[in-house]
């Protein structure tokens, strides 16, 4: 006896046509291919099927368009979003599980809270570049905080081009925001904090506060870095910190790029802060700092800020900045001593050392009054002057 054929799902052969079939809008549909079944049509009819799925998981199958001859399709009439809400809410349905999740909770705050307010009414193909343009132009916020607020925009209005929905993308004739806006100052400053002010902070803080921020001050960890730190990532042989992971939303993850991944070398200050934590958390084996008001792990930033930062800001009587500024001050501290960018940029997460150019590029006088004197070093009194000839 011989055994039946088998089909890819979804796919059979009808006679001399072959009849796909699929999901959408709660039923099974199913549809007539005019070819033989031939295997290389059945090849064809899968992909094809295949390409239908896509469409409707991304919410733009055109029903009318696919099969235009099919009376299911004159049933459901046009069942393509009509609109940029559509689209949106179809493209952050389906990138739950693609995207980073704090990449999709930021991606869906910008849909909910600026993209579809601003323009979730348009239909597709209405969409011009004078309604992005004066949006743009409305903004107060940065151009780089723009940037990422049209993120979804700009990704849903591709595949709406590619899907050819849109005879032509408005982004693509947008002009870049530096040119129409100029170049903006984020409002954020990077403005560490002088080895005084460092002292007076960390005096007036309790025994575990104040070892978590001198640990921050002299590794420059980033905060997420720092509540998800282990004990089991301090190489005490080699004298390093490895960083894996940080806390993000309160989860825990690894940083967004390879550069994150690295071990920093445990200066002096971070070494002695990390020796007095061990009275506290060591036992327990798992996170080097945690709450001491709760002895449990801490949540998230906004509560070491609010906890912790702020009230021995307050207590020490010096200009609040926020404790983000602890990486800076660790940045500008060794740099201002004379220490390698390009080593600075690999112990602080950078691919490059871009960053530490554009950001830190500049001496602080409070840790360095001899700046400058290398330089000096190497100046060359002319042979006339020394003889104390005039020219």
């Amino acid at each position: 006896m011989s055994k039946k054929k088998k089909y890819p799902k979804g796919v059979r052969p009808r006679r001399k046509a072959i009849e796909i079939g699929f999901p959408f809008d709660g039923e099974w549909c199913r549809e007539t291919i005019k070819l033989p079944p031939t295997p290389a049509n059945i090849k064809y009819a899968e992909r094809r099927r295949g390409e239908i799925l896509m469409r409707i998981g991304r919410g733009v199958f055109d029903y009318a368009k696919e099969f235009p001859d099919s009376v299911r399709a004159i049933t459901l009439g046009q069942t393509c979003p009509t609109t940029i809400a559509d689209l949106l809410n179809a493209y952050i349905k389906r990138t739950r599980n693609a995207l980073a999740y704090s990449t999709w909770v930021d991606y869906k705050n910008s849909i909910n809270n600026h993209l579809i307010p601003a323009f979730g009414d348009y239909r597709v193909g209405d969409l011009k570049v004078s309604h992005l343009r004066d949006w743009i132009m409305a903004s107060v916020a940065s151009n780089k905080r723009i940037n990422n607020v049209l993120t979804p925009l700009r990704t849903v209005m591709v595949e709406a081009l590619l899907d050819e929905l849109i005879e032509f993308n408005p982004f693509d004739k947008l002009p870049g925001l530096s040119r129409m806006r100029g170049t903006t100052k984020t409002a954020y400053e990077v403005d560490p904090l002088s080895p005084d002010e460092v002292a007076k902070v960390l005096a007036v803080m309790g025994p575990q506060i104040q070892n978590l921020f001198q640990f921050a001050f002299w590794s420059g960890l980033r905060t997420g870095e720092l509540i998800a730190l282990q004990w089991r990532d301090i190489d005490w042989d080699r004298g390093m910190v490895r960083v894996r992971k940080s806390s993000t939303r309160k989860k825990i993850k690894a940083p967004k790029t390879n550069a994150g991944l690295r071990d920093v070398k445990l200066l002096t200050p971070a070494r002695e802060a990390l020796t007095a934590q061990k009275a506290h958390t060591f036992l327990q084996g798992e996170c080097v700092f945690m709450n001491p008001r709760t002895g449990e792990p801490w949540l998230h930033d906004g509560q070491i800020r609010k906890t912790a930062w702020q009230p021995a800001v307050r207590k020490a009587r010096i200009r609040y900045r926020n404790p983000y500024q602890t990486r800076h001050t660790y940045a500008s501290t060794l740099l201002s001593a004379g220490e390698d960018p390009m080593w600075v940029a690999q112990q602080m997460g950078h691919r490059d050392w871009g960053v530490i150019r554009s950001v830190y590029g500049r001496w602080i006088p409070e840790a360095r009054p001899d700046a400058g004197n290398k330089a000096e070093a190497l100046f060359v009194v002319p042979k006339d002057k020394k003889e104390g000839t005039e020219q």
